[in-house]
C-alpha cells in the first residue's frame, strides 16, 4: 500500500470524524477545530488524488494551498465571533434553535 492509498483512505475518516465531531459538539472553539479537522481530511483526498499518477498533478496542489489559505483565514474569523459570543453571553457554547422567542414589542 502505497502512501497516497493511504491517505485517499484516511482522507475521507478523517473528514466524517470532523464533521460528525462538528455536529455533535455545542462548544465553538472544538466545532472550530472539528471544521480544521474536516478540512485537513479533504486535503488528505486532494493530495492524494494529485499524486496518483508518476507525473503529479499540479491543480489538486494548488487547490490544496488555497484551501489553507482559506481554512487560516476562516478559522480567525470564526475565532473572533467565539470571541464575541463569549464575551456577551459568558459562554462558549453554542446558542439553543429550540428557544420560544417572544412576541415583538
Amino acid at each position: 500500500m502505497t502512501l497516497a492509498e493511504l491517505a485517499l483512505i484516511a482522507g475521507p475518516v478523517v473528514l466524517a470524524i470532523g464533521l460528525v465531531a462538528h455536529l455533535l459538539v455545542r462548544d465553538l472553539l472544538r466545532r472550530i477545530v472539528a471544521l480544521n479537522i474536516a478540512s485537513g481530511g479533504v486535503m488528505m483526498v486532494l493530495l492524494a488524488i494529485a499524486a496518483r499518477s508518476s507525473a503529479p498533478d499540479p491543480v489538486p496542489q494548488a487547490l490544496v494551498l488555497t484551501g489553507i489559505v482559506i481554512m487560516a483565514a476562516t478559522s480567525g474569523v470564526a475565532l473572533a465571533f467565539a470571541r464575541r459570543v463569549e464575551s456577551e453571553t459568558d459562554e462558549l457554547d453554542a446558542p439553543d434553535d429550540d428557544v420560544e422567542q417572544g412576541e415583538p414589542s
